[in-house]
């Protein structure tokens, strides 16, 4: 029977999770109602086993507001301190008690910062980055952003480490060879858009095999990365235009500036993860859904089967 989900995309990802069991997740300073409401409502829908690590006191108290039970879970007391409890958690998945990491009420530098201290042995020879995952009403399949958080302005070296990344985490979660869409402002290589240059570039890297396992193209302009149609009129063959799987884009203001419009205007519903460490970051906002929330802890579930 056809789902009648507004996003059905969503639910079989969410579906395909469960079928894997539950992950084991380190949440750091779930210290707010949003926080722990974001942990406990995957916990609630079978997709993690959350290890609550912060203050004791604090983490009652919002279950408390929340009118929510804590029995069964396991609750790790650390400081009043979200950099502190940040590296409580982190030593834990480092310790091999919990297989990802969750962030609570802390500020995304002071989790990620515990991440990459040399203490925690989690990091990789490449650069951490992050990539969005949308069900999309307007669009055929799944598409996924990368990076919309956590790089910048990324040079031509940092984006080899971004695409290297996402590729890698589309073929664990069954993207067999992804496509990819490098956007710029321009489907033409422009001399003085660096944006078009990195494009050209890292098309041509994959071509000569040092990025691998994807069909990557670009520089290609956002109307004909995801049209067909204006792919033609502009005379562009590609084998992705019309149907990429993955959107690169130039900077953080250009990937946050679209995975917004993507659910603010267009309907979507999104989850996402920070990838690059040896295991992977969930990333929750207040100002994200309930169903978004949800959604990153079974796309981080997904990444580890």
């Amino acid at each position: 029977m056809p789902s009648t989900s507004s996003h059905p995309k969503l639910d079989a990802l969410e579906q395909a999770a469960r079928g894997k069991g539950r992950l084991s997740v380190a949440v750091a300073y779930p210290c707010s109602t949003d926080a722990l409401a974001a942990a406990l409502a995957a916990y609630q829908e079978g997709i993690i086993e959350p290890i609550l690590v912060g203050p004791r006191r604090r983490i009652e108290a919002c279950a408390a507001e929340l009118k929510a039970s804590l029995d069964g879970l396991r609750l790790v007391d650390a400081d009043d301190d979200p950099v502190l409890s940040s590296r409580a958690a982190v030593a834990l998945v480092s310790a091999g008690e919990a297989k990802s990491l969750m962030k609570g009420s802390q500020h995304t530098d002071e989790l990620l910062g515990a991440v990459v201290s040399r203490e925690a042995n989690l990091r990789t020879s490449r650069r951490m980055s992050h990539v969005f995952w949308f069900d999309c009403p307007a669009y055929h399949k799944p598409l996924m952003i990368t990076d919309a958080v956590v790089n910048i302005q990324p040079g031509l070296k940092e984006k080899v480490d971004i695409l290297a990344n996402a590729v890698d985490f589309a073929h664990r979660i069954g993207f067999e060879a992804p496509k990819v869409a490098i956007l710029s402002s321009v489907e033409t290589v422009n001399p003085d858009l660096q944006s078009s240059m990195d494009a050209a570039a890292l098309t041509k890297m994959a071509d000569r095999g040092q990025i691998a396992g994807a069909i990557v193209d670009g520089p290609l302009a956002f109307d004909n990365a995801i049209s067909a149609q204006s792919a033609r009129t502009k005379k562009i063959a590609s084998a992705v235009a019309g149907d990429p799987d993955l959107l690169v884009v130039p900077n953080l203001d250009v990937g946050n500036i679209l995975y917004k419009s993507f659910i603010y205007m267009g309907g979507g519903e999104c989850a996402g993860v920070v990838l690059g460490a040896k295991v992977p970051v969930i990333l929750t906002s207040r100002a994200d859904s309930r169903r978004a929330r949800i959604a990153s802890c079974a796309l981080a579930r997904l990444s580890l089967s």
